[in-house]
């Protein structure tokens, strides 16, 4: 809602006083073409012609705006870009790097370990309170986009470090957020990204890593080792496999195996051989 916003103010900040039934098709070319002359990624493009060709479409509904300014307009072709993943010994050397015996060292432990074993956006990391973690059943809910609520299987270390930083605060009621800051209130996704770029700088790991980049390793990880891909899209959230798909096309060590262990001339044993 916040990138929608912010996507609409820009658009309203190009045509000062323009009437919203006025907008035409002019506008929006003008949009676009300032946009690639700014060079803005692909992605940045789409995303920002979708904010207001929706709010056309609200106008529209609302007879408020006769005709569609998208009308006739080309729009470019979305990239599919791979995602960004750590290997299973880089995730390793990150999770071991939040050390210490204070209350702020468990609940960053916490979060990086459940952020790795459940996939969570940052956002829904944020939202979660006490009560969302089931620790019998091993699995956190978790509302994502659109509000759509889903069950996640949690770790059993993630876990571990849940009840540490849960039990340092004194066994908090369960309408409680899960994560807070240093005064006590929530931690925001904004805190929840600064908690991930400090462990990555003390675990001297030399990459830029955000929040996402936990979740892409989350999928990427479970292809590898045969998880499915219809259940790795359930744990995520994703309304569209094609969107849990572009994994796929990392997951090469999987692919690897899977074609050593099928494919006649596959094996290293064949291979030596010949």
């Amino acid at each position: 809602m916040r990138a929608y916003r912010a996507d609409l103010e820009g658009f309203a900040a190009k045509f000062p006083g323009l009437p919203a039934a006025d907008i035409e098709r002019a506008h929006v070319r003008r949009l676009l073409a300032d946009l690639q002359a700014a060079n803005a990624a692909r992605a940045t493009i789409l995303r920002k012609a979708s904010a207001v060709r929706q709010f056309v479409k609200f106008l529209r509904a609302e007879g408020e705006l006769k005709r569609d300014p998208f009308l006739g307009i080309t729009m470019p072709k979305k990239t599919r870009v791979l995602p960004k993943f750590l290997t299973e010994a880089e995730m390793e050397q990150v999770l071991a790097a939040p050390v210490g015996a204070d209350a702020a060292a468990a609940r960053d432990r916490a979060l990086v370990e459940l952020l790795y074993s459940s996939g969570l956006r940052r956002a829904e990391a944020s939202a979660l309170n006490v009560g969302d973690v089931d620790f019998l059943s091993g699995t956190v809910r978790v509302f994502g986009k659109g509000s759509k609520e889903r069950l996640v299987p949690v770790g059993n270390t993630a876990l571990a470090c849940l009840r540490e930083t849960l039990r340092g605060r004194g066994g908090p009621a369960d309408g409680e957020p899960l994560f807070v800051n240093g005064r006590g209130a929530r931690l925001s996704h904004e805190g929840v990204a600064f908690v991930v770029r400090r462990w990555v700088r003390r675990s001297a790991l030399l990459k830029n890593v955000t929040p996402h980049a936990f979740r892409h390793s989350f999928a990427t990880h479970l292809l590898n080792r045969g998880c499915s891909i219809r259940e790795v899209q359930e744990m995520l959230g994703h309304a569209n496999l094609n969107t849990t798909q572009i994994y796929t096309h990392v997951s090469l060590q999987r692919l690897r195996d899977v074609y050593d262990g099928s494919h006649p001339r596959g094996s290293a044993a064949s291979r030596s051989a010949a």
